[in-house]
């Protein structure tokens, strides 16, 4: 994706406040080998852009005074109750450095999956993203997940994810956590013993009419002769 952002001469609260009542955003870009550098963007363009994932999750172009650079957003400061960006922040990006970032990931299969279709189950999302350390040319949009293999009683970790080539995972320090776990329904849970309980009582209710038959047969029996 690709932005084009402006420099901003004046700094402070007062100068931040009057640019938003133009129609533009404060921001920052910082990083690499050159100093800091205050920016503005215009504030629709930037709505509109923030609202996509991409934007988010990838290296973007960002044009500033006709030349472009690679850079990541790193923070967006948005308004308690206003559909207002108050500030936003961009890192420079070297093309031969690895960056940390956290990448969206998408899920598919899951209504094909055993454990939904045939064993009454749900699949609960502990992890929708995964921090990922890379080149920022190996960055990916989002990571696909495939969840159709999943039955009752197993759960879906980190490595059992492929990932793109060049994208390692950073989990710090926890071995090996769980993405996606499978989750009996509670009303599927009771109908099992309900359905087990069933042919028995269907056996004792057969039995009862015979064994109330039974001492009325001997009732009318005659005595024995002497």
């Amino acid at each position: 994706m690709k932005f084009v952002a402006f420099e901003r001469a004046k700094q402070g609260t007062g100068a931040s406040r009057r640019l938003r009542i133009t129609g533009k955003t404060p921001g920052i870009v910082y990083g690499g080998s050159g100093e800091p550098q205050m920016i503005e963007l215009d504030h629709n363009a930037l709505w509109h852009a923030i609202k996509k994932e991409a934007f988010h999750s990838t290296v973007l172009d960002m044009e500033l005074n006709g030349q472009t650079s690679k850079v990541l957003l790193r923070n967006v400061q948005m308004h308690p109750f206003k559909q207002l960006v108050l500030h936003i922040d961009f890192q420079r990006v070297d093309a031969n450095t690895k960056l940390h970032m956290k990448v969206p990931l998408h899920f598919t299969g899951a209504e094909e999956s055993q454990a939904v279709k045939l064993e009454s189950c749900v699949l609960n999302h502990v992890i929708s993203e995964l921090e990922v350390s890379c080149l920022p040319g190996d960055l990916p949009e989002f990571i696909g997940v495939d969840l159709s293999g999943l039955k009752k009683g197993l759960s879906l970790h980190v490595n059992d994810i492929k990932l793109p080539k060049g994208v390692t995972v950073v989990t710090h320090g926890k071995e090996n956590p769980v993405v996606v776990s499978v989750v009996m329904v509670a009303g599927a849970e009771e109908a099992a013993p309900e359905e087990a309980a069933a042919p028995a009582a269907t056996a004792d209710a057969a039995a009862a009419p015979a064994a109330a038959k039974a001492p009325a047969a001997a009732a009318k029996a005659p005595a024995a002769k002497k």
